[in-house]
């Protein structure tokens, strides 16, 4: 069905026929449930304080009570970029995005700050988060309230002395910063 299509369907039904229909999606659907939870309630700082913490438990699993032995840690981007296409679909503002964006980049910091990684893509995984966050950044122009983030984020990789630290001052480079 295209877009018009729907459109002329809809215009069609009666006001308590859309109602129902919504609610049907609404008890339906959890996207659509997600969905109108955040527009009618949107808390944005609930929601980006829970991203950080699977964020972190991706670097630093808890131990569970009772358990002998701490989970080993899974250093999976992917767990980061679904939450960040969850904020994207709902619409959170520019701000919370990029701060869970660039949190993203510091907890695995955090993490290689102590641990050796010898993994090549743990770094490439790291460059292409830095890049989709600079641009993001950039394209919303928020970049001045993130510089000393971004700047940051780009000393510790010089200090961490990382293989592919170049392509990441390329990138900065790319901008007029």
């Amino acid at each position: 069905m295209s877009k018009r299509d729907l459109k002329k369907y809809l215009g069609e039904l009666t006001k308590e026929q859309l109602e129902e229909q919504l609610i049907e999606l609404y008890e339906k659907f959890a996207p659509v449930k997600t969905y109108y939870d955040f527009v009618f309630n949107p808390k944005e700082d609930k929601l980006l304080q829970e991203a950080k913490v699977k964020i972190s438990q991706e670097y630093f699993p808890i131990k569970k009570p009772g358990a002998r032995w701490r989970p080993k840690a899974k250093m999976r981007r992917s767990v980061a970029q679904k939450l960040i296409k969850h904020f994207m679909t709902l619409g959170v503002d520019s701000f919370v995005l990029a701060d869970i964006m660039l949190y993203n980049i510091e907890i695995a910091q955090t993490y290689s700050s102590q641990n050796y990684i010898k993994q090549e893509l743990f770094y490439k995984s790291m460059l292409n988060s830095f890049e989709q966050a600079v641009n993001f950044i950039v394209s919303n122009g928020i970049f001045s309230d993130f510089k000393l983030r971004i700047n940051a984020i780009l000393e510790e990789i010089v200090t961490q002395k990382w293989k592919n630290k170049y392509d990441f001052e390329a990138i900065l480079e790319k901008i007029d910063y």
